[in-house]
């Protein structure tokens, strides 16, 4: 979630070449019940409400799970960028029968994630991996084995996601089983957002943004086959996911609705 648009370290380049990353500081704050996650800016990372630390409290959290819409029992879900480790404690709980990893290149988000925001350890079907994100997806055996892949990489100075090329997406792309599911989460009124949707245009056969919310982040989601969009069943189906999670999916419905030319 980004909530300053101020930078405070230098701005580095694509990745052309691999050098030894310099973190930032991670930092936290509470407010009102919420603990955040910063790193060293007044950018907001990740949040958990201490009273509900398994659910998904931002509001682009919530639609980064709009995917539930057209899966309903994956097995492989995969996250991109810790952050507070939201989606993946919501998805290792919500989904038993599922195998959930995320991929955190910042140690130090890690350790954090595990003793101020409740993630929980490695076990049979959770994996956190300290690792480069395009060294995952750029993986052989990674390709094809993907129900969900969820998407949020930002640093400290928040300009848009680190990773945007077209190849980038492309080797998101080849994660994928046949019906699986992409979400990003974009920042829409900065310059990023329109080379990403075009990275993402290149690279997938189907996308789907859903409406700005109000700290300006805006969900995607991507797709390799186009998705069936039967908005009675769709409907239906999100009065399923919110009798479940209380996750607000009408909503969610609404905007893909609203997507359509």
């Amino acid at each position: 979630m980004l909530i300053k648009r101020k930078s405070i370290e230098k701005e580095e380049s694509s990745r052309p070449a691999r050098k030894k990353p310099k973190f930032s500081a991670v930092t936290l704050s509470e407010m009102d019940n919420v603990r955040y996650l910063h790193f060293g800016t007044e950018w907001v990372q990740g949040a958990m409400r201490l009273r509900k630390p398994d659910w998904p409290e931002l509001e682009y959290a919530q639609q980064m799970m709009a995917w539930m819409l057209f899966i309903e029992n994956p097995t492989q879900i995969v996250q991109l960028g810790l952050g507070a480790a939201a989606l993946t404690k919501f998805c290792y709980r919500q989904f038993p029968q599922a195998q959930v990893t995320a991929i955190e290149l910042n140690p130090a988000v890690v350790d954090i994630c595990h003793s101020m925001f409740k993630l929980p350890m490695d076990d049979e079907r959770l994996t956190v991996r300290e690792m480069d994100a395009l060294d995952f997806v750029e993986d052989p055996a990674n390709h094809g084995t993907l129900d969900v892949l969820q998407i949020d990489l930002y640093d400290a100075t928040a300009r848009g996601p680190m990773l945007d090329t077209p190849e980038f997406y492309q080797a998101c792309s080849a994660c994928l089983k046949p019906h699986g599911v992409v979400t990003v989460n974009l920042f829409g009124d900065h310059p990023s957002y329109a080379k990403n949707f075009k990275a993402m245009m290149f690279a997938f056969d189907s996308l789907i943004c859903l409406p700005e919310v109000h700290d300006g982040n805006v969900v995607a989601l991507a797709f390799n086959q186009p998705p069936k969009l039967d908005f009675a069943a769709l409907y239906k189906r999100a009065a399923t996911i919110r009798e479940s999670t209380k996750l607000p999916a009408r909503s969610w419905v609404d905007g893909i609705k609203a997507w359509q030319p």
